[in-house]
């Protein structure tokens, strides 16, 4: 779908998509696999598992333990998280220059994650973020979680914006789905953690993009560098 006219806010999953979390994820995974006694695991090898949620991340850990140990480590894995929330992670590169030209032109972006609050919030606060957006949802927001669509409909309605002059960037394929089922522009973030086992070329994306500053054209901006 490509708008008749720009579009008027941004919206941005959080995880592989605004932040790139995916080294202090790891780093706390594998110190608690070291707490444990085990090999640190490879980067890439916890890197594509990261949008899937911290759940996702264990798991990648701990492959082979039971319910009850899988259960006991989570509140250690989350609370090692939630003490080194942004030892590493930062906008990716480009996603500075994106905020502040949707800024300078009055054009409201937020956060909607599957990330709970008690995650989200702190984390945007720590790297100057959450007072910046316009509207921010986190996985405990509401009943529903992406690929449901009200998330996305209701960050777009706390923006003061229609959905459809909203674009949703992703990099999952239940971000596209939630994307279009609320009848948002949806672009797939091509530099997020896409798991090479996942096939993007089905994904209900108008567009892939390379690097964040390709999303300005979409709300007929351009690159305040000019490139």
């Amino acid at each position: 779908m490509k708008p008749s006219a720009p579009l008027a806010c941004a919206l941005f999953d959080l995880d592989g998509t605004l932040l790139d979390t995916a080294p202090d994820l790891a780093w706390c995974l594998n110190t608690l696999r070291e707490q444990c006694r085990l090999a640190p695991l490879d980067y890439p090898v916890i890197r594509k598992q990261v949008s899937n949620g911290t759940v996702a991340v264990l798991r990648t850990g701990f492959p082979h333990v039971g319910t009850a140990e899988f259960e006991a480590l989570r509140p250690r894995f989350l609370q090692l998280y939630r003490d080194n929330l942004a030892r590493e992670t930062r906008l990716f590169a480009g996603f500075e220059a994106v905020l502040a030209q949707l800024e300078a032109n009055h054009v409201p972006w937020g956060v909607v994650t599957n990330k709970p609050g008690w995650l989200t919030e702190p984390l945007l606060q720590q790297l100057g973020l959450y007072s910046r957006a316009a509207v921010v949802l986190s996985g405990d927001s509401l009943q529903v979680n992406k690929p449901h669509p009200l998330p996305l409909l209701t960050a777009a309605q706390r923006a003061g914006v229609e959905p459809t002059r909203c674009l949703y960037l992703g990099d999952a394929l239940r971000d596209a789905q939630a994307a279009r089922a609320a009848n948002m522009v949806s672009l797939g973030a091509r530099f997020g953690y896409i798991d090479p086992a996942d096939d993007p070329a089905s994904w209900p994306v108008d567009a892939w993009i390379e690097q964040p500053a390709q999303m300005l054209a979409w709300f007929g901006l351009h690159p305040a560098w000019g490139g």
